[in-house]
């Protein structure tokens, strides 16, 4: 089957919509409720029957106002060929993806433990050695079906004991998180907080590992709630000198992808991330590199990790045997999410980290520069803490998000309202990275900034 065919069976359930015109891949569609009556399936053109799942589906009433809010919005750039008309995603993630990873998800059903499915695997534990820039062959990466919130407990439950000291290093909402998931595991959890958009200092961070053991220290590389961006190798310096028993873990989820990581030679001992953000990949699969100094760790641990899905010691025999290329099962991988990352990982590493570092930057810089010259300031309150991938943005004149992101989307791009629970009604989010950014074709940038700048518009505040 060509292509094009391929992806157009992929999408024909956001294409086709007897009931209402929005594609359900829109932030409309969790207006949509299920009914009881199932109509009969339904022929395609090519003679092929099928259900479609919006036939299960009406509209509240409150969502009429949305139905006809997306019909007038504006679809994103035409080079999106094959993909359903739908406004361009621009929140932190998930993000756009390209029309090859979603063709690779329409792969013929397959056994989670035949052979080629196995090598597709291996391959994928292979190109995240190349991604993490980590050739020690005693780290591990770990792929498994989950949210990026699954990395947490992945680290909580592999990594510390109840008893444990951990120190959480907080720039946003994401800190309080895994704070808490550490809690949960029994671990007690010392937060080290920073003023809304900036970072814990060094001399503050130094100070706190030389008042207390801990177990593991623990950074947000990218705050998915106020865009600021954390750094990772002076950190790595810092508690090698003054805590060298300490496990450096990394929460990269917003970062991997489009800020630089570099695994051994920083001496990170985990970074857990997802696949939907920068990677590029459908949500569904969470992430994680180890060190060989963490598999060591927690190969020592005095207790059973109190956690059975998320425990290496059932995955890391698994992952083990997969990148080695032979057959294996614990618990049924994704595999159709697998070989969307496969093509994903490909089109990433075709060309030099180094250059997707640099666009990223590049775009990032020209954003922010964009977002000055309207006389908006981010959350994210000095350039070297100012993250890549995102730009957290204050909106002007006591404005609230619902004053302008309708706005936004009649325009054809999606961004997010504010999540930090201290100022979420006074600022929206601007994700960039990935193939919005990667792909010279497309005009998703220069669209949300002139999309930005008419709403502030149309909702009162002169640019």
């Amino acid at each position: 089957m060509p292509p094009k065919d391929r992806l157009h069976q992929l999408n024909r359930h956001l294409t086709y919509s007897p009931s209402y015109d929005i594609p359900l891949n829109t932030p409309f569609s969790i207006a949509a409720k299920l009914v009881d009556d199932f109509p009969s399936p339904t022929s395609t053109a090519s003679g092929e029957t099928f259900h479609t799942p919006d036939q299960r589906r009406d509209l509240s009433t409150s969502a009429v106002s949305l139905q006809e809010e997306g019909k007038r919005s504006k679809p994103a750039a035409t080079t999106m060929s094959n993909q359903a008309p739908h406004p361009a995603l621009l929140i932190p993630g998930p993000i756009e993806f390209d029309d090859a990873v979603l063709q690779s998800m329409s792969h013929y059903s397959e056994s989670h433990v035949g052979q080629p499915f196995v090598n597709t695997f291996g391959d994928v534990l292979a190109m995240l050695r190349k991604l993490f820039i980590t050739t020690d062959p005693n780290s591990q990466p770990f792929v498994i079906s989950g949210s990026g919130t699954l990395g947490w407990d992945q680290i909580a439950a592999n990594l510390t004991e109840p008893g444990d000291d951990a120190l959480v290093l907080h720039t946003g909402y994401f800190a309080d998180s895994f704070a808490d998931c550490f809690e949960t595991y029994g671990v007690k959890a010392t937060q080290l907080k920073a003023p809304i958009g900036d970072r814990p200092q060094l001399d503050e961070i130094e100070k706190a590992l030389k008042e207390k053991k801990y177990k593991v220290i623990t950074v947000t590389h990218t705050d998915t709630s106020t865009g600021v961006l954390s750094e990772i190798e002076p950190l790595s310096k810092l508690v090698k000198k003054v805590s060298p028993d300490t496990l450096l873990i990394v929460d990269g989820v917003c970062s991997v992808g489009c800020e630089e990581i570099r695994f051994d030679e920083w001496g990170i001992d985990a970074v857990i991330t997802a696949s939907q953000k920068a990677i590029g990949c459908p949500a569904g699969l969470s992430i994680v590199m180890a060190s060989g100094r963490a598999i060591e760790s927690f190969k020592s641990r005095k207790t059973r990790p109190n956690s059975y899905f998320g425990s290496w010691q059932n995955w890391l025999p698994i992952m083990q045997n997969y990148e080695a290329k032979k057959p294996s099962y614990f618990a049924t991988p994704s595999p159709q999410l697998i070989h969307a990352l496969h093509t994903s990982l490909t089109q990433i590493l075709s060309r030099p980290l180094e250059d997707r570092f640099r666009i990223h930057k590049e775009v990032s810089q020209k954003i922010k520069q964009a977002v000055t010259d309207m006389g908006l300031k981010q959350l994210a309150s000095k350039p070297e803490n100012q993250a890549n991938g995102m730009t957290a943005i204050y909106l002007p004149n006591d404005l609230k998000p619902p004053e302008v992101l309708p706005s936004l989307m009649k325009k054809g791009v999606i961004f997010a309202g504010g999540l930090h629970k201290e100022i979420a009604t006074k600022y929206i989010r601007f994700g960039h990275m990935g193939v919005s950014v990667m792909d010279p074709q497309r005009d998703d940038i220069d669209r949300a900034l002139k999309g930005l700048k008419e709403g502030l518009a149309e909702a009162g505040y002169k640019v």
